[in-house]
């Protein structure tokens, strides 16, 4: 696989996601990667109809990119490795949407003139789904097709119990699993990450504010500095626990070559989080980052 794919050219990650596309699914349908990535730049860049352009500075654009990224490497992996059950070519295509719709939430309405999409972070994740049902629907999928994006949306919940989302069968599992694992790998894989994270604080801050809600995640640090301490803890103790038990491992297909091989995203990501513990070594280390790179 090529790393080298800059997250930051929606035409580059497109054209990636076409080619891991149509090797797993040589006789499938060409236009279609295509077509939903004009649909979420539309929806992104305020060309959806009755929407503004993305303003959350952290779940942006390229955010959603990041993780589309690796989602269709790890499709492509898994049925490199022959992983069963196989995905469908549809089923695949389900996940790809889901994947570029999963941060529509952070969408605001032309109307909407308070604040930035942050502050609905707590509830991003539902309003994530109920958007692309609507574009679904304009756009002819089927019941199903539409409740399946929307279960695969919601395994990205920080909190969400897989246990409780009604999948409507494994396939669909499996590649809500998928979503949640590229979800995670792909932003905190992403070069910048660490620089980002007092952006991440500050749309937490917005959340919290905005809710008013005290026992919340968006609520659990007291400022930037904490989120930096809390973050190696996070990754140990949360996301790694989670990619194994919760989304089965999925991560795995990410290997290259599979099943024994580097897995890239895992080793940019342990990077990042020693970067992170250099970050947080001292108080003098901290203060310096923090000047550097806080929000404005």
């Amino acid at each position: 696989m090529r790393y080298e794919i800059s997250t930051k050219d929606p035409a580059a990650v497109a054209r990636e996601a076409q080619a891991a596309y149509l090797a797993m699914f040589p006789q499938g349908d060409p236009s279609f990667v295509p077509r939903v990535f004009h649909w979420a730049g539309d929806c992104f860049n305020g060309r959806y109809d009755g929407y503004q352009p993305v303003d959350a500075r952290y779940h942006d654009f390229e955010h959603t990119l990041q993780g589309t990224l690796c989602m269709v490497r790890l499709l492509l992996g898994r049925r490199r490795a022959g992983a069963q059950p196989v995905l469908s070519q549809r089923m695949a295509e389900l996940g790809l949407l889901a994947i570029l719709m999963h941060d529509t939430g952070y969408l605001k309405r032309k109307s909407d003139t308070g604040g930035t999409g942050a502050k609905y972070t707590l509830t991003h994740v539902s309003r994530s789904a109920e958007f692309a049902g609507h574009l679904m629907s304009e756009n002819g999928f089927s019941d199903k097709e539409i409740a399946a994006v929307q279960n695969m949306i919601c395994c990205t919940g920080v909190d969400t119990m897989l246990q409780t989302i009604p999948f409507q069968g494994e396939e669909e599992k499996i590649t809500g699993m998928a979503l949640g694992t590229a979800d995670l790998l792909g932003q905190m894989a992403a070069d910048d990450y660490v620089e980002k994270l007092p952006v991440l604080y500050g749309e937490f801050a917005e959340a919290a504010r905005f809710t008013g809600q005290k026992d919340s995640f968006v609520s659990a640090f007291d400022g930037a500095r904490d989120l930096l301490q809390k973050t190696p803890d996070f990754w140990e103790n949360f996301v790694k626990p989670k990619l194994e038990r919760e989304f089965g491992g999925q991560s795995r297909f990410l290997n290259d070559p599979y099943p024994d091989g580097p897995n890239a995203y895992v080793e940019k990501i342990e990077a990042n989080i020693q970067r992170l513990r250099e970050v947080n070594a001292s108080e003098e280390n901290t203060t310096a980052f923090l000047k550097k790179y806080r929000e404005p």
